[in-house]
């Protein structure tokens, strides 16, 4: 499995729009085992974003669907900029 955790801001006070924005566009992604959006509770204008993939290949793939890309266009105008970006190698989803 693959995994990732990545944490990014939003434009100052646009964190709900951007959130409205990303969880209209979410779509079934082939290999997609989770992928979970949320607020960080200590920044008004922070997101998490969780994801569990079954092979990097997946999320790559996934780049490329087209609601996907229609969503990060959407989307980008409103990220003030990325945080942090980890890689895991998630070994249980229950």
């Amino acid at each position: 499995m693959y995994g990732l955790i990545g944490r990014f801001k939003a434009q100052s006070g646009k964190r709900d729009e951007l959130l409205s924005i990303m969880t209209a566009g979410a779509v079934k992604m082939p290999g997609c085992i989770s992928y979970v959006i949320a607020k960080d509770p200590g920044d008004p204008d922070a997101i998490w974003i969780t994801e569990v993939w079954e092979h990097k290949e997946s999320h790559a793939g996934s780049l490329n669907i087209p609601e996907v890309k229609a969503t990060i266009e959407k989307a980008m105008p409103l990220i003030a900029g990325f945080d942090q970006h980890i890689e895991t190698e998630p070994v249980s989803v229950a």
